[in-house]
């Protein structure tokens, strides 16, 4: 071994022995792969909308024999992935099958999955004047890139199927900067309008017909620790949204017991860890703005501003 390199190498071997955090053939582990798993997210977004996605086009006869061949490789290609998920997860038996059942339930349910996208193409046809067709939203807004990924990952993540959920829906965030983890549950008609920062966390339940605009954050307001003081996982963190509520860009909703009451709108910039009942109008009122003229800069003066 090269002696420029060998006390990194054994600083590296030592942190390997220590910490863990890594993953080859002999563990037990065998994570799942993701460039397989990114890669299936491409194909799962032809498969919900064929032709979008750079694809080669097929003629609508073809369309049955070309589906069935999709489903078939998305099942051959995820169901390895699908056994090293639940290998991690402690699962020691009957993987295969387990897997199987897994992706059946998953599969069995991408048509009902796909009306809902479009209900959610529908919201946001209707929420955005700036669109003209819904070929604009599914080839260019990244909003419904990522509700997609994040209602299929749902679908997984209520199996129970560890890792695979959340390597998807990061997979949608890294490509649209909106961060929706899978286990939030979302009604029909969602619609986030421009999109990058919006953050909805793991127990989140948002009702149907809801808006969202770029920045805004539905998230924990504390986490609870135990008598050692490390976080407890699970429990209710997030906020629920109901129904026709659209909150404006760059506010904050903290707080499992945090309701926000049905048609209720929140303007921009608010921070909010109280519930707000029905039909309620939630606003951030600055103490004072000053509009006034701009200062001429007077001739031969190098300064920025005029004094």
């Amino acid at each position: 071994m090269d002696q420029r390199f060998t006390d990194v190498v054994e600083d590296l071997l030592r942190t390997y022995r220590e910490n863990g955090g890594i993953n080859y053939l002999e563990t037990a582990a065998k994570l799942p792969s993701r460039p397989t798993i990114d890669a299936a997210c491409v194909d799962l977004l032809s498969l919900l909308f064929p032709g979008f996605h750079g694809e080669p086009l097929v003629h609508a006869d073809d369309l049955p024999t070309v589906t069935m061949s999709r489903i078939k490789a998305l099942h051959a290609r995820m169901k390895p992935e699908v056994c090293k998920s639940l290998n991690a997860l402690g699962v020691e038996t009957a993987l295969e099958a387990h897997a199987d059942e897994i992706l059946s339930f998953f599969f069995s349910h991408l048509a009902r999955l796909r009306e809902m996208l479009w209900a959610d193409l529908d919201a946001a046809y209707e929420g955005d004047p700036s669109v003209h067709s819904f070929e604009e939203i599914i080839l260019a807004y990244p909003t419904i890139e990522a509700i997609a990924i994040q209602r299929m990952a749902h679908l997984l993540y209520q199996k129970q199927l560890p890792l695979i959920p959340r390597m998807m829906t990061e997979w949608a965030h890294s490509r649209t900067g909106i961060d929706i983890h899978p286990g939030a549950q979302i009604g029909s008609h969602f619609f986030i309008d421009h999109g990058t920062g919006v953050v909805i966390g793991e127990t989140c339940v948002i009702g149907s017909h809801v808006k969202l605009y770029h920045g805004v954050t539905l998230g924990a307001r504390s986490f609870e620790k135990d008598e050692h003081g490390h976080i407890r996982k699970g429990g209710k963190r997030h906020p629920n949204v109901e129904d026709h509520v659209t909150i404006y860009p760059n506010s904050t909703v903290l707080g499992g017991e945090t309701v926000v009451g049905a048609r209720t709108t929140v303007g921009g910039n608010v921070f909010l860890t109280e519930s707000v009942p029905p039909d309620s109008l939630v606003y951030y009122e600055a103490k004072q703005i000053a509009i006034i003229a701009k200062k001429s800069r007077a001739p031969g003066n190098g300064h920025l501003f005029a004094r």
